[in-house]
């Protein structure tokens, strides 16, 4: 299963309005475990920064002016997000941008069925606490030290790390609710074992000949109804 955890950086709070996005950063996981692969692209809004805005993220008109524009990034992220769940906090947000710059680029819509929004499921499992990323953080015990400012990619990492432990933690059963033997599905309604593995060959043995001789000595001294002999 892949999916992608993503986080965008804007110039307001509304398209409609002519607001854009300025950073995409992106993280893939494969059965919720995060992979090498990463996606992050500045992007030229083709308009002032506000003051609010910048306040957020520090991403100025003069570090923007020379980044791509989104119609020249669109068919990279499109590929890099292709088929995979996107994970995003507060989700209507960001698809809300992403699907108003690809309308522009004239590309098709993400559709939001596609989308699991991490703030929704802060919301359910911890109602009416703080379910912020920050706070979240907090909750998890998840190191946001170097969160100065919002920043795409750095998001995207903590948004990952919080969603792993939101579905249960972050390495989700390390794999030991697997079945000990690949079942056969030749069989119907077959059942794999779940019983504790047996060694291919036995430990050898941890007591040493002076610890055995102390030991027997020891319960000789119990007299003969001891509970050790029962079993000697």
């Amino acid at each position: 299963m892949r999916e992608i955890v993503l986080d965008t950086e804007t110039t307001g709070l509304d398209p409609a309005s002519g607001d854009r996005i300025v950073e995409i950063g992106a993280i893939e996981l494969k059965n919720h475990m995060p992979t090498d692969r990463v996606y992050h692209q500045y992007i030229n809004p083709q308009r002032a920064m506000p003051a609010g805005a910048f306040a957020v993220h520090g991403l100025s008109d003069q570090f923007l002016v020379d980044k791509p524009v989104f119609k020249d990034i669109a068919a990279d992220f499109v590929a890099f997000v292709d088929g995979a769940s996107l994970i995003i906090h507060n989700a209507s947000f960001d698809m809300k941008f992403i699907n108003a710059e690809l309308e522009w680029a004239a590309l098709p819509k993400i559709p939001y069925t596609r989308a699991i929004d991490t703030l929704d499921m802060a919301r359910r499992k911890f109602p009416g606490a703080q379910n912020s990323l920050d706070a979240l953080c907090r909750r998890f015990g998840v190191d946001n030290t170097a969160r100065v400012k919002h920043g795409a990619l750095l998001d995207s990492e903590i948004l990952a790390e919080i969603y792993l432990e939101l579905i249960g933690g972050r390495q989700p059963d390390f794999g030991l609710n697997a079945p000990r033997i690949a079942p056969d599905y030749s069989v119907p309604n077959k059942v794999a074992p779940t019983g504790p593995l047996r060694r291919p060959s036995p430990l050898g043995p941890r007591l040493t000949s002076q610890e055995k001789s102390a030991h027997a000595a020891f319960v000789e001294t119990l007299g003969e109804d001891a509970f050790w002999k029962k079993f000697s």
